[in-house]
């Protein structure tokens, strides 16, 4: 298990998000050192999506700065995966339409060398860059479980294997940070299960991960640290037995203050 002791891999400093006057994110820090996994949790409504989108590039952050490996990232999303971030969305974004391998190799794009004259005459280099690509996709897609699956349309696929492909599609662009949007959303408990030990699998990768999940069951098991938000501020960041016992944590999720029932008892 890393520590944040030495220069984090994703340093987040003071990031905040306003849309007109409402303010989604406000001064948000967070490190993610190597080979750690990092919870994002907090009421609907908090934020969390909006500070992913903050981190790859979809929102340029009203205040704040976001750096990955000691460099601020561009505010552009094929900028900051060409660097080393991907991610997966909360809603599925695969190409239906398109095969199982098909939607890999896409993700492959960032890290391919060759230009369009070469693509479109075929000539050598190109024929080795796809031949390359395509054994990276379908090594990827036995990483999964899926490699069985590699000639089937993304749309045939049941919901926890669509999800699969989505983080192999992402991981397809070779990243040192993968950021998990509700992976085990509307997912069952053998699903989330599976889906548990590919997160470790991918951390034993080298990865480090950055999860927003709304099963607190999956994060804490999880997890080396877990961050909480609530109405775009950060209230806490700790181990399982910090932030579960954090009455802050407990009002954001209950809605009442601990204090209350108490009040009321002989």
């Amino acid at each position: 298990m890393s520590t944040t002791t030495s220069t984090p891999l994703l340093d987040v400093r003071g990031v905040t998000m306003r849309f007109g006057g409402l303010t989604a994110v406000s001064n948000v820090d967070l490190t993610v050192g190597q080979g750690e996994i990092i919870g994002l949790i907090g009421p609907n409504g908090a934020g969390k999506t909006t500070f992913f989108n903050c981190l790859t590039g979809l929102y340029v952050p009203t205040e704040g700065t976001v750096t990955y490996r000691g460099n601020v990232l561009p505010p552009k999303p094929h900028l900051v995966t060409q660097a080393g971030i991907a991610r997966t969305f909360q809603n599925i974004r695969l190409f239906a339409n398109m095969t199982v391998l098909e939607n890999v190799l896409v993700g492959r794009h960032s890290r391919t060398r060759e230009g369009l004259f070469s693509a479109l005459v075929r000539g050598p280099g190109y024929r080795r860059a796809e031949a390359d690509s395509r054994a990276k996709a379908m090594e990827l897609l036995e990483f999964v479980g899926l490699a069985a699956k590699a000639e089937h349309l993304a749309r045939n696929l049941p919901y926890g294997e669509q999800r699969k492909l989505e983080i192999a599609r992402a991981l397809a662009s070779e990243p040192g940070l993968l950021l998990l949007d509700e992976p085990t959303a509307g997912m069952n408990p053998q699903e989330t299960r599976a889906a548990e030990e590919l997160v470790f699998a991918i951390r034993d990768r080298g990865i480090a991960i950055l999860v927003i999940e709304h099963d607190m069951k999956f994060i804490f098991n999880l997890c080396d640290r877990t961050a909480v938000l609530v109405q775009g501020q950060k209230i806490v960041e700790g181990d399982r037995e910090t932030v579960q016992n954090d009455e802050r944590v407990i009002t954001a999720y209950l809605g009442t203050p601990l204090e209350q029932p108490t009040e009321t008892t002989e």
